[in-house]
């Protein structure tokens, strides 16, 4: 998706309307025309978030994410097979739970997936699956080995 060509069309659009007018016109044409693109570029992004939300929801698999190439978005559709791998062998994952996050963290787990190559949900199971294990510390000589849960 080139949002830039669309952007740059909602320039020339707007700055062929200032023509109409004086210099001055053109200056604040061109001024709201560099303003207008940072915004409408996130609005965009606000709603192709909410399609790829409607139309996972409407998926009997998987889910739609929006994910950018340099400052483009892309509409990509992502099987979760892996998702599957944080489930106990025969679990299901069909429990659901809605967790509020401040969007720092949001962010951080995201790119965390994105490490990985796998989903956010896959992702947060496996985390939650790995902190809810239960491995006893292990004392080896005079070192203490294990893991500190905070």
């Amino acid at each position: 998706m080139n949002l830039t060509i669309v952007l740059e069309g909602l320039r020339e659009d707007l700055q062929g309307v200032a023509e109409l007018g004086d210099e001055r016109a053109g200056v604040i044409a061109r001024r709201l025309g560099d303003s207008l693109a940072a915004n409408l570029r996130l609005r965009v992004f606000d709603l192709l978030s909410q399609a790829a939300l409607e139309l996972s929801s409407k998926l009997p698999a998987g889910h739609v994410e929006v994910r950018l190439a340099g400052q483009e978005p892309e509409l990509v559709y992502v099987d979760d097979p892996a998702a599957d791998a944080g489930a106990t062998a025969g679990e299901e994952l069909s429990a659901r739970i809605s967790l509020r996050l401040p969007e720092s963290l949001k962010a951080a787990v995201e790119r965390a997936a994105d490490r990985e190559g796998i989903s956010t949900n896959a992702w947060l199971v496996r985390a939650i699956a790995r902190a809810t294990e239960s491995r006893p510390a292990q004392i080896g000589g005079k070192r203490l080995t294990g893991y500190v849960q905070s």
